[in-house]
């Protein structure tokens, strides 16, 4: 069973009045422990960016976690893709 989350998620801010192109990636995996890791990928677009790991006993914590990632970035301006998913 697929759930909303076991697809990256990728998100940009593109505004031209302040120089701005960012993007903001989230995604969920599994660790070969058996706790489950939210990765963060962000950066200005065209470059690699930064990225960082944070690691949970269970996948709900996981979820939601990303779910208030997705809640503040979505406040602050980014969307997904054109065309693309709108989750």
């Amino acid at each position: 069973m697929t759930t909303p989350h076991d697809e990256p998620l990728h998100l940009r801010r593109i505004d031209p009045s302040q120089n701005m192109r960012r993007f903001y990636s989230l995604s969920i995996q599994p660790t070969l422990f058996g706790e489950t890791s939210l990765i963060r990928h962000w950066g200005r677009i065209g470059t690699n960016g930064q990225e960082m790991m944070e690691t949970f006993d269970e996948s709900t914590a996981a979820t939601k976690a990303m779910a208030k990632l997705v809640g503040s970035k979505r406040r602050r301006g980014y969307r997904g893709p054109p065309g693309g998913d709108s989750r």
